[in-house]
């Protein structure tokens, strides 16, 4: 059983030894990692995404548990929702880390459970792939994604780019999409060292077309970081690593030791039909 679908044709993809093929014969082989490349040519034959080095740090910094209250904290929401048989997209699944949290989760409170995890990025789903974890993964775009529409029971959305259309088309009537964002007080401590001027995250409006906003749960909390890789790891996995200047950046690598507030919300939406 599989939710992919072809992105050429839109027919079913099934499995079939180390490939996902379609009734129309296209053809998907599997890597060695066992992620698939569901990208079209035109994506496929260049870097799209986050590139080894900023998914290398995110991995490192993850691993080590910094973002563990956060992790656990979908980790729960996603375990509230679950139906029995729990189909399950990460849409822009990074390297996989809350992908496979998730499924940790669900096997432990022996939720039956389909899990998929998607990326534009090749080294981000092969990265998750090599987890080994059972989770089916693929190279793919969020704002084309090659799933059966309402094939999903929650969609899972970690800091991804927002595409309402397509979510909302692979969600099943009444689905649930969990969406994680940096909340207005995020990395302050960090910001406010690097950069003369500062700013606080805006948080922009919880309504969205197609959903209705089920409630927002904010997870704070402080890090102490005395390692200067990991400040660097974790610098590396923002989106202010190539907007910053070099002042800034040998402020940055000045930092010893940090620390600083990591402020999140996790903001839960249900599939309703459009406006």
């Amino acid at each position: 059983m599989s939710i992919f679908i072809c992105p050429v044709c839109g027919e079913k993809l099934e499995v079939s030894g180390k490939s996902y093929i379609c009734p129309n014969r296209h053809t998907y082989d599997m890597a060695k990692s066992g992620y698939v490349n569901l990208l079209l040519s035109k994506h496929g034959s260049t870097v799209h995404g986050d590139n080894k080095f900023m998914l290398r740090a995110r991995q490192e910094f993850l691993e080590k548990g910094y973002y563990k209250p956060l992790c656990g904290e979908v980790c729960e929401t996603a375990k509230k929702y679950a139906n029995k048989n729990c189909v399950l997209l990460d849409a822009g699944c990074g390297e996989g880390y809350y992908t496979t949290n998730v499924k940790a989760k669900f096997d432990q409170s022996e939720i039956a459970s389909d899990i998929y995890g998607i990326d534009i990025s090749k080294d981000a789903a092969d990265m998750a792939a090599k987890r080994k974890c059972g989770i089916k993964f693929a190279a793919a775009s969020v704002f084309r994604m090659p799933i059966m529409t309402e094939s999903c029971d929650i969609l899972l959305t970690m800091f991804a780019p927002y595409c309402g259309e397509e979510y909302h088309r692979v969600l099943k009537n009444d689905g649930i999409m969990i969406m994680a964002i940096p909340s207005e007080n995020h990395l302050w401590e960090l910001k406010s060292k690097i950069y003369d001027t500062p700013y606080k995250n805006e948080v922009k409006d919880y309504e969205l077309d197609g959903f209705e906003f089920l409630g927002s749960q904010r997870v704070s909390f402080d890090m102490k970081i005395t390692e200067k890789s990991d400040i660097l790891s974790l610098f590396s996995m923002t989106p202010y690593y190539y907007k910053t200047g070099k002042i800034e950046q040998q402020r940055l690598n000045s930092l010893d030791n940090l620390e600083t507030q990591a402020d999140f919300e996790i903001l839960t939406y249900k599939k309703t039909a459009k406006d």
